[in-house]
């Protein structure tokens, strides 16, 4: 078992490091070896969580109050065995943090919020209460026309039914792009 590929923000997160290999085929194990894995978001922000012995491999975990600080979004990690001195990174990869429900304010994603911002100007244009372009002196300012705001409309539609469709095979309810008939 692996870091898992989502965390929410709050949420006690462990997972299991099997025992690995250096590139000239010696055992890293956690008799010999320490490991750490390094945790980073695109923002710089980090942590780091360090593994304990569990047979040959080790034990991780990430207390409730350290992921409590994780910015959602997107984060990297490597893990780093140790031993007198010598480092060998055994993995990378990525994984996404989500925001807890309890200390977030909307619970929506982003492509959600767009799309309702999107309907809302084309709601305004079609009532008529929008002013397509208007100018002050020199400056000038100029909206969406209802016809870009269609077309973004669909985009943003299209992009969040991926991401359900995504958010469903991930909690193990099938892919509803699939039909199955039985005769």
């Amino acid at each position: 078992m692996a870091i898992p590929p989502t965390i929410r923000a709050g949420d006690t997160v462990t997972w299991q490091q099997a025992a690995s290999s250096t590139a000239l085929h010696e055992a890293i194990t956690s008799a010999d070896w320490s490991l750490t894995y390094y945790l980073r978001s695109q923002d710089g922000s980090g942590a780091t969580a360090a593994g304990t012995a569990q047979g040959e491999g080790w034990l991780v975990t990430i207390a409730a109050a350290v992921t409590a600080t994780f910015t959602p979004g997107q984060w990297f990690w490597q893990a780093v065995a140790e031993r007198n001195g010598e480092a060998v990174t055994i993995s990378t990869g990525n994984f996404i943090v989500q925001p807890g429900l309890e200390t977030a304010t909307d619970g929506r994603s982003q492509t959600r919020k767009d799309l309702e911002a999107v309907q809302a100007a084309i709601r305004t244009i079609v009532a008529g209460g929008a002013v397509q372009q208007y100018s002050i002196g020199n400056r000038q300012l100029s909206r969406y026309r209802l016809q870009e705001l269609l077309e973004l409309e669909s985009r943003l539609k299209a992009q969040l039914k991926r991401e359900e469709a995504a958010e469903l095979m991930a909690n193990g309810l099938g892919n509803p792009g699939s039909l199955y008939v039985r005769f």
